[in-house]
Parts: structure tokens; sequence; C-alpha cells
């Protein structure tokens, strides 16, 4: 893929202030809801509290106080069940006045809409464990090929062939005679299904991708470049595509119809030969990743032998009370045992030295749990890749498409986390065909493992539209490991364990004694000193902020401190719940995302130099 240098709209800027005008709003919203453990622990319910995300329980207490408020009010929820719902669970749900959308069998639950005044006594059912929210959900070169090293995978033969990938979007238009055979005779997109219930072919002629953000992402990863001569063609130009649409024409879905994909990609896995699930969306946290239903969704995946490769976020510049950016990565890509991708840029060059963090790329730790993300940065700036003509991106944004070697508009310019999962998942793809014995723990602790160390302290961006220069830190919760890089992935030979989860990213803990963060990691089985997760070996010198050693644990974050110093209010919007504040302070940066369908993540990540 090819990133371009072009004149920044007006137009766009415009909009993009628009959405986070909306977005500060709903934190200020969030910020005056009444905690729910307070307002009913005298009642004696805090183990039916328990049950209720914090979103959940918040809308819960401050309903009553907002204008206008009606007790038969509905909200979309996601309830989940000690075994698979009966008819008779559904019945209760019926009866106290909620519909049933659809069952979500890989988390034991259903997407259903329910009276706000029932939350509380499906809550008290003893098969009910959890209640949350049905979020809405967003959609989050040759200098790309150059910068992470794909020649050396093409010179040895790998493709991708052989190998099926799920992409989770908006859709792909197999029509694209990119994701054709190399002879031009049939499809690579073996499989399309809906899962948003809404129409698959517009008025403007787009089939399967009414939006184009699946299209664009399907190109990146296996895009063969027929229509500009090799010059836009994807990581994995072999790879067999799995088209599960839970995105609709607008870029929006919700963690059921994203869940309802990930379980249809499990179903399909053999049929196939799934290895890797591609989601470049994602929505902001609002409970632990141990019980929200879209993590627990793409953990299934996981645990199946499927790698799950998930976009970091675009909202590397939210800066509340001075975090600059901290603390924002996206669900699921909170997970774990997923592989979380942020974004680089590549500032004209292909060389991998040349890359630089861009500054939308969402940074780590993750809210609630802290976990180490993101696992590794990708070139996603100003990539260029196939186009779904007629789609909506397309037509809001006509001066991004670019021509192909026909003269048509056959590829379209993108920027953000989205554009580099792909990426990734493409050279998951060839790794695979080179040695398909590869379990998912394995295929990430080698990629980073192999990640090019970038070395750099710090760097500056200067956003056009916005008039604003910001700063970016290369700590491990900035760029994880390193840069991709795909030659020295093929390559490499080091085996991690085969076991499920022992490659989990490391969760970052502050000692209020000390005063500094340190890594714990996840599982026992894999030592700190091991070729997983040796500081020197995956995360590189250069990275850690920090090289004692505490009780075993690697020092990431102390004194030395990128952005202020953790008596500040920065500390404690991101290590909330870590240093005895309220987990609200934290989740104060997700009131961002509650709800709002125009901060796609294809658009969020806007041009910069």
């Amino acid at each position: 893929m090819v990133r371009t240098q072009k004149p920044q709209k007006p137009g766009r800027g415009e909009r993009h202030s628009a959405a986070w005008g909306k977005r500060l709003s709903l934190v200020l919203l969030m910020a005056t809801g009444m905690a729910f453990g307070q307002h009913f622990g005298a009642t004696g319910q805090s183990s039916i509290s328990d049950k209720l995300s914090p979103d959940l329980a918040d809308m819960l207490s401050a309903s009553p106080h907002v204008a206008g408020f009606q007790a038969n009010t509905s909200v979309k929820v996601i309830i989940q069940y000690k075994s698979f719902p009966n008819a008779a669970d559904m019945l209760q749900v019926q009866k106290l006045g909620g519909t049933v959308s659809r069952q979500l069998r890989l988390v034991h639950g259903a997407a259903i809409s329910v009276p706000i005044r029932s939350l509380l006594q499906l809550a008290s059912d003893p098969r009910v464990t959890f209640l949350s929210v049905d979020h809405p959900m967003q959609v989050a070169d040759d200098l790309t090929n150059d910068a992470t090293g794909v020649a050396a995978a093409w010179n040895a033969g790998y493709t991708g062939a052989g190998v099926g990938v799920a992409v989770i979007d908006s859709g792909i238009n197999d029509s694209h005679p990119d994701l054709w055979n190399s002879s031009e005779t049939t499809s690579r997109v073996v499989y399309h299904e809906d899962f948003t219930g809404t129409p698959t072919t517009n008025s403007n002629g787009a089939k399967y991708d009414l939006y184009g953000h699946g299209t664009h992402v399907a190109g990146i990863i296996g895009g063969n470049g027929y229509l500009s001569g090799g010059q836009y063609e994807g990581v994995a130009p072999g790879v067999s595509l799995v088209d599960l649409r839970a995105l609709d024409e607008n870029g929006a879905g919700t963690d059921s119809t994203v869940i309802a994909a990930i379980e249809e990609a499990i179903a399909l896995q053999n049929t196939y030969n799934i290895r890797v699930i591609n989601l470049s969306l994602g929505r902001g946290i609002f409970e632990s990743y141990t019980q929200d239903p879209l993590c627990q969704a793409v953990e299934s995946a996981w645990k199946s032998g499927i790698a799950v490769v998930v976009a970091a976020g675009n909202y590397g510049r939210l800066s509340v009370d001075g975090s600059n950016g901290y603390g924002t990565i996206t669900a699921p890509g909170n997970d774990p045992f997923v592989i979380t991708v942020g974004a680089t840029k590549a500032n004209g060059s292909p060389s991998a030295s040349a890359e630089t963090l861009a500054s939308y790329s969402s940074k780590g730790p993750t809210t609630y749990d802290h976990v180490v993300k993101p696992d590794l940065v990708a070139p996603g700036n100003d990539v260029v890749s196939l186009s779904a003509p007629g789609a909506t991106l397309e037509t809001e944004f006509p001066a991004e498409l670019v021509t192909g070697t026909d003269g048509n508009n056959d590829y379209f310019t993108l920027s953000g986390t989205s554009m580099a999962t792909p990426a990734v998942v493409g050279a998951v793809a060839l790794m695979l065909q080179e040695q398909s014995t590869l379990t998912p723990d394995q295929v990430k602790a080698r990629l980073m493992k192999t990640t090019y160390k970038m070395g750099l302290t710090s760097t500056s961006a200067y956003v056009p539209h916005l008039e604003q220069t910001f700063v970016d830190y290369y700590d491990l919760f900035a760029v994880g490991s390193g840069l991709l890089d795909v030659q020295t992935a093929i390559t490499n030979t080091d085996l991690a364990p085969a076991t499920v989860g022992a490659a989990l990213s490391p969760t970052a803990v502050y000692n209020p004694q000390t005063g500094v963060v340190s890594l714990v990691y996840g599982n026992s089985s894999v030592a700190s000193t091991s070729v997983v997760w040796g500081s020197s070996l995956v995360w590189g010198t250069a990275i850690v902020w920090g090289s004692a050693e505490v009780n075993g644990t690697s020092i990431v974050w102390g004194a030395s401190l990128p952005w202020n110093t953790n008596t500040l209010s920065a500390f404690s919007v991101v290590w909330g719940s870590s240093t005895g504040t309220s987990t609200s302070a934290a989740s104060l940066v997700w009131g961002a995302s509650v709800g709002n369908a125009d901060a796609a993540f294809s658009d969020a990540g806007d041009d910069e130099q």
C-alpha cells in the first residue's frame, strides 16, 4: 500500500471538531451520574448491583432525575446467563416488557431491549451473571510493505495462500479485481454473511460494503495490486477472505452484531481454514475485560485456535487532565489475549527507521485492568487501498479517491489504527502459511519479539486542521514492543509455549509506597526471562522507562514519567483504581465515545505532518 501527500480538506476538520464537541458533553454527563454502589448499597442489593456494568448502573441511577424520563424507557443490553438461555429465560424477559433481538451462544446470552425499570428484576434472577449495554460499535502502500519487510516473505514464496482470514467490518466488495485470484477468474472472497439486518446494496450501486471501510481493510490484508501494477498490493495477496458484515452503511454496529460475527467465524473455522480475525473497530471500555461480553467473545475465538488482531483506537490526542492520550485503548483491544495494534506514519520514506508514532494512535494502559497495550505498531497513516464505488466514504470524501491503471477510481486513502491492524493480519497469514502449526499465542509472541525496536525518546506531529502540535513519547504504552517487522518474523524460529494464554499481555501495577509502576506477568508459565517477555528481547531497552528490578518485575513508569509526576491529576485519570481514587476517574476517558457514531476509526485518524 502507498501513502500519498495531499492537501487537508477544510470540511473534514469541521466534522471532526463537531464530533469531539459531542464527546466532551457526554464526558460531562457521565461525571454527573450517581455511583450505583452508593445508591443501592444501603438496600442490601450489592450482589445484584454487581451484575450491572458500571455505565448501566449509572444509567439506572440517573434516569429518574433526567427531564422527560419515562418508567418504560428501554435500553439495549446484552444479558449473560450461567448457561445458554432457555425458553423460560426468554419468556421472563418478555414478561418484564423486553424483546429479544438475537441469542448469543458464544457468551451464554442474548441481545435484548428492556425497560430500564426492569433491570433490577432481571439482575435478581440467579441464572443471570451480568448485564451490560449493547454498545454502539465504530469502525477505528508500497511504503507499508517496504517499511515492514514484506518483500522478503514474498521472495520466499509466502503469499498467505491457503489461509482464511475473517474480516468483521462493513463488508467486502468482492467485485474488485484486486481481490480475485492471480488468473483473475475467481474471487478470493469465499463467503458473505450479514449480521446488521440492513440492506446489502444501495442506490449508488454499492454491494456488500455500503460504507467502504471493510473493502479498504481487505485490500491491505490481501489485495493483489492488479489495477495498480502492483503498487497498492496488500501484505498477503494469496489469502482467502471471509466477509462477516457487522457494520452498516454508516460504519455503525453494536456489540451483539460483532459477537454474532465472531461466533460465525468460529463455526466456519474448519470450512474455510479461518486462522485469523481482523477487527478494525472498537468502542469505549465500561467494565473489566473479564466481564465484557465483547472481550469474552474474542477470547473464545482465540481459545478455538484463531488469532484475533484488533485496532488500538484513535484517541491518542484525547488529553483528560493532561493525560496526553494515555489510557485510551478501545475494546476489545483491551483484552490481554488478543494482538492489539497501534499506528505509525512513514514521513514519506519506505524505511522502517523513518516511521514515527501517529499522534491519534491510542495509548495504554487499559481502563480498569491496566493491561499493557498496544502490543505492537504498524503503518496506518495515509494508506491507499481498495475503494468500494458508491459506498458512503467514497461519496463523502471524493478527494481521497485514487485512480488505477484502468483510469477508474479503484483505490481510496484512509488513516487510522484500522489501517495498521490489517497489515499485521496479513503478516500473521504469511507466518501461518510458513508454519501452519503455530498457535495464536506463538504467533503473538513471535510478532512481538521480532518487532523493529524504534529507539526514539519522543517526536512531535503538527496536525494542520487542528492547528496543534502533539508530542509523543516512545514507551511501551505508546508503541508496545515496536514496529511490525515481517521479514524477521518469517525467519525467526523461536517458539513460545503452545499453552493457551502463554502470551497474555502483562499488567502494569502501581505501588503507592515506591511511587512506581511495574510489570506483572499474567501467566506464570512464561517467566520474565523467557524469549516471550524478556525486556531486552521483546520490549527493547529504549521502550521500558527504567531498568531496575523490584521483586522480579520491571519498573516501567517511575520518576521519569514522560508527561507528568504521579502527584498530579493526569496520573489519577490513567491509574484511577490503583491509586485509591474511584474507577470513575479512569472511565471519564470513555464518556467520550458513548453512543457517538461520528467517530469512525477510519475518520478519527486524520492526516498529520
